[in-house]
């Protein structure tokens, strides 16, 4: 019963990353569409788009931004922030091989 809890977590932790990573993904192209002018932020559903969009990537790709230098209107950010998740969902699945292999749990 322990192995199927521990293994139905870490599948829950490993979908909400990738869930993330996909917000990160619609947040920058949404970002860069609205900058070029292909969105019109001025209608009412696309602003609360790219509002709902920016609520939820911005926790994330603020601290990355301090330690960037500017770049001009290129921003790596959300490049990083997946990178970062990436390597912490490689981690976790890491991590979960070997408490399975070890046999024991929590």
């Amino acid at each position: 019963m322990e192995a199927a809890l521990l293994g139905s977590i870490f599948w829950l932790v490993e979908e909400l990353i990738q869930i993330y990573i996909y917000v990160l993904i619609a947040a920058a192209i949404f970002s860069t569409l609205a900058a070029f002018g292909v969105l019109d932020t001025r209608n009412r559903i696309v602003y609360q788009i790219g509002d709902f969009l920016y609520r939820l990537s911005e926790p994330a790709l603020a601290p990355i931004r301090q330690f960037l230098p500017n770049l001009g209107g290129i921003d790596i950010s959300p490049v990083i922030a997946i990178i970062v998740l990436e390597a912490l969902e490689m981690f976790l699945t890491s991590l979960y091989v070997r408490i399975v292999m070890s046999g024991s749990g929590f």
